[in-house]
């Protein structure tokens, strides 16, 4: 088939978080408009809207319920006067992936179906087999929909668009924030230690270490072989709060491992091989050499380190806002008497460096055969709107607000993905804040996840709570508490990478080239290979064995 020159957009000069809260606590809707749109869908007509549905083992469906007939479902047929129904069901993972395949393959697709790679979007509009929602979205997006895309800036929808055209509807992904420093505040009020002297919830890299040898020095529980910081083998990762990695000190220095980005100069960089990522491993290798990161470096497992945590042998660890609800829980269930207490590690500017995540990962495409690519934007209206804003509509249908209260998964919705504000956390998590210090209430709070984890603090806080009380008071009041401190104060220094497609070269080479990056860190890190030249030697095999051609790859790419 024809295939159509692609256009990309590279959004790279956003500086920051957007701090517009799209709702306010218990303000209701802002949309100035709902899933009622011009054309009134009983005039046109029932249509049949057939679906690629991705599937989950366990959607905790109430008795008789199922993927083609549920209450998120009989809502949406009855609210756009449409009959779904499923063209095929797959279970996340390989399995849909499959589907989604040959269904281009084939050149038939069902009317609407996720898509969960740009690569995969890309071949669907170069092959003109998915609908252009240009038109669509600008007429029948609600004002609050417009605003979600709107807060990443232009990121969200560059992602979906093509010679100018909006080709998709976009999942959001919103920044994750920096990779905190959890150390346990407990052992710190044991050894009389001050930590943060200033207030401002920030640590320099010597202040870390100290606070780590002060840890080995005077373990608290005395544990047997105890341990400053343990990272994994892997040491870096590619979003900016990779647990259990050396991320927030490379961001400190200015290196950005696994990302792309254009450097001050304008020049495509891969920052696993600058000058500030060789910096970083020198940092780390001293800590290594003066005992503060675990000699076992390179070895330990994901339980292992785990384990270190749960047996009083370190008390410090890196990792996103969230770990004390699947990471860190593992510690209070041993020892109640257990705090965390998170830090941002700061540059010499005295900012915390942090990278946006790419805005957007999975993608909602409408065949070209499809003759009302308007009901793609009407779903998206009601699920991610309506339903957000609109009590009326849960009051309507009792049994949408059970699913919403009782968890039913979220493929059980014709469309399984996100749609949320860049800010979206930070704005819940406002609502939960002003409840909990009772300057709002429960019922101001927008969602049902929100409103759970207040109940579960009241709890835990009026001394009838459990492990999920402990949990939600450390990654809410403690973790994105931080999260919004260093927003509010201007602390963080935001850099936007670019976020590539998949090049030819990259198909072959880049498995090896991450082997070769891992393996020769750990290496300089441990002192197996000398610092300079080691990572010197690394440098040039990553560019002899694909990398600079990949670079220059993304480059063609970004000039399209």
């Amino acid at each position: 088939m024809y295939k159509r020159n692609m256009y990309k957009a590279a959004a790279l000069t956003l500086v920051g978080i957007m701090t517009l809260s799209f709702w306010g606590c218990g303000s209701g809707s802002t949309s100035d408009s709902s899933t009622e749109i011009v054309t009134d869908p009983a005039e046109r007509g029932t249509v049949t809207v057939t679906l690629g549905r991705q599937t989950t083992a366990n959607p905790k469906f109430p008795s008789g319920d199922s993927y083609e007939d549920n209450a998120y479902i009989r809502m949406t047929e009855e609210k756009l006067n449409i009959d779904i129904q499923d063209e095929f069901e797959a279970e996340s993972g390989d399995d849909y992936n499959r589907q989604v395949s040959l269904a281009l393959s084939a050149g038939s697709l069902p009317s609407m179906m996720k898509v969960a790679s740009k690569d995969e979007l890309t071949e669907l509009y170069e092959n003109e087999l998915i609908a252009d929602l240009t038109d669509v979205y600008d007429q029948y997006a609600s004002d609050y929909i417009k605003g979600i895309y709107d807060s990443f800036d232009g990121r969200a929808l560059a992602n979906v668009t093509y010679d100018g055209k909006i080709m998709a509807i976009p999942a959001t992904a919103s920044d994750a924030g920096t990779s905190m420093c959890w150390v346990r505040s407990d052992w710190v009020e044991s050894l009389g230690l001050t930590v943060d002297e200033d207030g401002d919830r920030c640590l320099t890299m010597d202040e870390v270490k100290d606070l780590a040898r002060a840890f080995i020095d005077g373990n608290p529980e005395q544990a047997d072989h105890p341990v400053g910081i343990a990272f994994n083998a892997n040491l870096t990762s590619s979003s900016s709060d990779g647990t259990n990695t050396i991320n927030a000190i490379a961001y400190a220095l200015g290196a950005y491992p696994k990302l792309w980005y254009k450097d001050e100069a304008g020049n495509l960089t891969y920052g696993s091989v600058t000058p500030e990522m060789k910096e970083a491993l020198s940092v780390i290798k001293s800590w290594y050499d003066e005992g503060v990161v675990d000699n076992q470096l390179g070895t330990r497992t994901w339980d292992d380190i785990t384990s270190l945590l749960t047996n009083g042998q370190c008390g410090i660890i890196f990792g996103s806002w969230h770990i004390p609800d699947w990471l860190l829980n593992n510690v209070y269930t041993l020892n109640n008497k257990a705090v965390f207490t998170p830090y941002a590690v700061v540059s010499e500017e005295g900012k915390v460096n942090c990278t946006h995540a790419n805005a957007t990962g999975e993608f909602i495409v409408v065949s070209a055969d499809f003759d009302h690519p308007e009901i793609a934007i009407q779903i998206l209206n009601l699920f991610y709107d309506d339903m957000v804003n609109d009590s009326a509509l849960l009051e309507e249908y009792p049994d949408v607000a059970s699913y919403l209260n009782e968890g039913v998964d979220g493929t059980a919705r014709p469309f399984n993905i996100e749609v949320k504000s860049n800010t979206y956390l930070l704005d819940e998590y406002a609502c939960l804040k002003a409840a909990l210090a009772g300057e709002g209430t429960k019922e101001e709070i927008p969602t049902a996840e929100e409103r759970s984890n207040y109940d579960s603090i009241k709890a835990y806080q009026e001394g009838s709570g459990d492990v999920t009380g402990w949990c939600k008071i450390h990654s809410r009041t403690k973790g994105v508490d931080l999260l919004a401190y260093l927003t509010e104060n201007d602390l963080y220094n935001w850099i936007t990478p670019v976020y590539p497609e998949t090049t030819d070269t990259m198909n072959t080479s880049w498995a090896n080239l991450q082997t070769l990056e891992e393996e020769n860190f750990i290496k300089i890190v441990t002192g197996a290979i000398d610092l300079d030249e080691g990572f010197d030697s690394f440098v040039s095999g990553w560019k002899a064995q694909g990398g600079e051609t990949i670079t220059g790859e993304i480059e063609a790419q970004l000039e399209q």
